[in-house]
């Protein structure tokens, strides 16, 4: 990263709350540096603010962003993902990829609500429009899986929930989520949904493996739409006559926009959603990265700078 003499003077600098194990696109600081173009601006030193990792360029002749598909967007900074992100003590931002943390949100959770939180918003909300009405069936609660159960849960619509793991079911059950809608471990998820007669609106897929995505086919009524989100396996197949004969919608979708994480913070602030995220220190990355490597990070670490 730049030192504090070399940011360009329209970013903010930040001082860094919190990393992860990843190469840092998920952030959250305190600002000791605003630059002398920055103009109009609603923050000032001493603000604690989340980091949207990819808030694009903001060019009118930008093909995404003009399109209003900032996180997408080829042109602007791409903050740990293949480029310098918030993984050290100070990094640089754009200022409209900042956003204010509101009373009763940790440094930790704002951290992880900028992607882990605001992927899955941004899928259910502004890609998959899931209703209160509908019926959706949830494959998968890990680190995005288990926001997306509560954003769901907070729109009222009823969620049937599938995992691997006895204790993230239980972990949904914990949240209200009914006995008869959790599907128990072992069971295929064509037999459940058969056998309790459901008729399923929308499935959301943060899995993407062969078999999570194999099975939203099937179970997925008539004219429903399937939300692929997650990409354990990078090529699935599509069963061409069952698209075509249920008239399914195919929709896919990528991170979220500094909109999606300004209503993530204030959901978090009203406790609608409450990210599972566990603090550690910096200096505890390597036996972190083993316990990853093991399988037993349940869902997000905040690694905390002193």
């Amino acid at each position: 990263m730049a030192s504090n003499s070399e940011i360009p003077k329209s970013m903010f600098a930040w001082r860094k709350h919190r990393g992860n194990p990843e190469p840092g696109h998920e952030g959250c600081g305190q600002i000791v540096q605003i630059g002398p173009e920055v103009t109009g601006t609603k923050f000032k030193i001493g603000d604690i603010v989340a980091l949207h990792a990819v808030s694009g360029c903001a060019m009118p002749d930008c093909s995404e962003c003009s399109r209003d598909l900032s996180q997408i967007c080829e042109i602007g900074h791409h903050s740990g993902i293949g480029q310098d992100g918030f993984y050290a003590p100070y990094a640089a931002i754009e200022s409209r990829g900042a956003v204010l943390v509101p009373e009763g949100v940790t440094p930790a959770e704002a951290a992880v609500a900028t992607d882990a939180v605001t992927t899955a918003y941004h899928a259910i909300h502004r890609r998959g429009e899931v209703k209160a009405s509908e019926t959706c069936f949830l494959f998968g609660l890990g680190g995005l899986g288990f926001n997306a159960l509560q954003i769901v849960h907070n729109i009222g619509a009823r969620v049937i929930v599938c995992d691997i793991r006895q204790e993230r079911l239980d972990e949904a059950a914990k949240l209200g989520i009914p006995s008869s809608d959790i599907v128990p471990v072992g069971k295929s998820p064509q037999e459940f949904v058969m056998e309790n007669d459901l008729k399923i609106d929308t499935v959301l897929d943060f899995v993407g493996t062969h078999q999570t995505f194999e099975d939203a086919q099937h179970i997925v009524r008539r004219g429903g739409k399937l939300l692929c989100i997650g990409s354990l396996n990078t090529e699935n197949v599509i069963h061409m006559k069952i698209g075509t004969r249920k008239r399914l919608s195919y929709i896919f979708s990528y991170g979220g926009q500094v909109r999606d994480l300004e209503e993530v913070l204030q959901l978090i602030a009203e406790g609608a959603i409450r990210p599972q995220v566990k603090p550690a220190r910096l200096e505890d990355f390597p036996e972190i990265l083993k316990q990853l490597e093991e399988g037993k990070v349940e869902s997000r670490i905040a690694l905390m700078h002193d």
